[in-house]
């Protein structure tokens, strides 16, 4: 079905995080968390190292188990044989690969079509159609057939993305997916995600530490350290003062103090002598 330049409003919700807490190694490392996401959505979660967001998505993706609290999706719980394949999983390690990996883009894409009852039929017609699209989807046609140790990190992270969307999934979790991107594959990335919102109706969550590009880009923010201390849209995010005052930060300097040497009237300037020499300047 063609979906260019049509958006899908989608108000159903496929995600809710109800009072969540998570310990690891003895430390609580996120409480309090309530979150919750509808279909279609683009939401970037932000914070300082430390302050849960990776534990949060491996939470939800049910690799990390809740020490109290529930993550419901599509009102199943993670893991669960209903939701398995509905949420896609993008690392940031995407576009790290070792330069040991053989496998191209279209192989890797592939790899996506695979379910537990369809093992060995990985090339069907049908499979093999869905990967063809997909790689139109994510702009990779010209290097379908090319290593992805060779490619850039920006087309190795759209490969990754592709395998994601491959497995028909329709939330896409992904941990800072902007690593070792040049600013015009950057760009290109952002874009293709957007669309993917608007115009396949995927729901996409972006833990990211660069705030400036999260703005311009994602619907919704979520501010977490933790716990969640912002959750809106990007115009109202606060301005980095507001946002040291969210954190518990005082500024550690008084209004009105200042570092003077002397005074204006007591500052003299040398003369400064140009000397010409036999060459000139």
């Amino acid at each position: 079905m063609d979906l260019t330049n049509e958006i899908i409003v989608c108000q159903n919700q496929v995600l809710d995080v109800s009072n969540l807490s998570v310990i690891r190694s003895g430390t609580q490392v996120i409480h309090d968390i309530n979150l919750s996401v509808s279909c279609g959505e683009f939401i970037g979660i932000v914070g300082p190292n430390g302050g849960g967001k990776s534990t949060l998505l491996l939470t939800i993706l049910g690799i990390l188990k809740p020490n109290t609290g529930t993550i419901r999706i599509f009102d199943h719980e993670p893991m669960s044989k209903n939701v398995i394949g509905k949420i896609g999983w993008v690392p940031q390690t995407a576009s790290n690969l070792s330069s040991n990996v053989q496998i191209t883009v279209r192989e890797l894409i592939q790899l996506g079509t695979l379910k537990s009852k369809s093992y060995f039929q990985i090339y069907r017609k049908k499979n093999r159609e869905l990967v063809e699209k997909i790689i139109g989807i994510v702009g990779l046609e010209e290097v379908a057939n090319t290593r992805l140790s060779t490619l850039s990190g920006g087309q190795r992270q759209r490969a990754a993305i592709g395998k994601a969307l491959a497995s028909e999934a329709e939330i896409i979790v992904m941990d800072e997916p902007m690593v070792g991107v040049d600013r015009d594959s950057r760009n290109s990335l952002l874009k293709l995600l957007d669309n993917l919102c608007h115009e396949e109706n995927k729901t996409i969550l972006m833990v990211s530490h660069d705030l400036s590009t999260i703005k311009q880009t994602v619907h919704r923010m979520v501010y977490l350290e933790e716990t969640i201390r912002y959750d809106g849209s990007t115009s109202e995010f606060p301005d980095l003062s507001s946002l040291a005052k969210l954190r518990g930060i005082t500024s550690t300097h008084n209004e009105y103090s200042s570092v003077k040497s002397k005074s204006d009237k007591d500052k003299k300037l040398d003369p400064i002598t140009i000397v010409s020499g036999k060459g000139g300047v």
